[in-house]
């Protein structure tokens, strides 16, 4: 278990919390199993009704640790990945999840918001997907979802070059609901959580199931994931997580 989540419940509203301000809530091992126990515990409860991310300071999340994919790099990854559990359980919640972002949203923290049905931003929120610059492919089945939602070349332009998204074009292009004023995101977040609430659940389940293939998502996350965890492994990736420890450009023209 983990402080670093945090997890409330109140009026069919259950708030998952990334709660490491310090570290902008990047994501580690043990962070992710305690998210993927109350998305589980959420959509296993009847009370629960919505599911609702946010981040806690400034910042939604600056992604995966780290530190955690350099010890994978190195060999010294843990027994269970517990990310692989958070990602399929997202690309199958039948109840709703909306998020509220604020600040930085990198990698899984902006892949996931493609798993959300409601996602509000702050208009200064910044958000992207630098796979490639971390020797990296994308993941959460965003090779799929990300171009069907902006367009192959946008897609491409965050995934191989880190090109940042705002929120404010974020919403502009339709990839969330609304860039809002940083004080007004949670709000928000909370009254749309707050009405889906008062829904009928049946209804959202077999609606949000109409617009989702969900079969052809999970095809393509275990083909990413595949991916993904060879190239955690790769020379490239090992020079990547090298150079970021001693504060250094990657150089890896000299690399197959």
């Amino acid at each position: 278990m983990t402080d670093d989540i945090r997890t409330t419940t109140a009026d069919g509203i259950m708030e998952i919390v990334f709660a490491r301000p310090a570290k902008k809530n990047a994501i580690t091992n043990e962070m992710y199993g305690a998210v993927a126990d109350a998305l589980e515990a959420a959509e296993a409860d009847d009370a629960i009704r919505v599911v609702l991310i946010r981040g806690e300071g400034g910042d939604f999340t600056a992604g995966n640790d780290l530190g955690d994919f350099a010890k994978i790099a190195a060999g010294q990854g843990p027994a269970v990945r517990h990310v692989q559990r958070v990602l399929k359980q997202l690309a199958r919640m039948q109840k709703p999840v909306v998020a509220g972002v604020l600040g930085q949203a990198v990698g899984i923290g902006t892949t996931m918001l493609l798993h959300c049905d409601l996602v509000y931003v702050a208009r200064d929120a910044k958000l992207s997907t630098p796979f490639v610059g971390l020797a990296l492919v994308p993941e959460a089945a965003s090779s799929l979802l990300l171009p069907a939602a902006i367009g192959h070349r946008r897609a491409f332009a965050m995934f191989a070059l880190g090109e940042v998204l705002s929120g404010f074009d974020a919403a502009k292009i339709g990839l969330v609901n609304a860039a809002l004023p940083a004080d007004d995101v949670l709000g928000a977040a909370r009254a749309a959580a707050g009405r889906l609430a008062q829904q009928p659940i049946g209804a959202l389940k077999a609606t949000k199931g109409l617009m989702r293939d969900a079969a052809a998502i999970a095809s393509v996350m275990d083909t990413e994931s595949k991916l993904f965890f060879e190239r955690l492994q790769s020379p490239e990736a090992r020079e990547a997580f090298t150079a970021f420890a001693e504060r250094r450009r990657p150089d890896f023209t000299k690399l197959g």
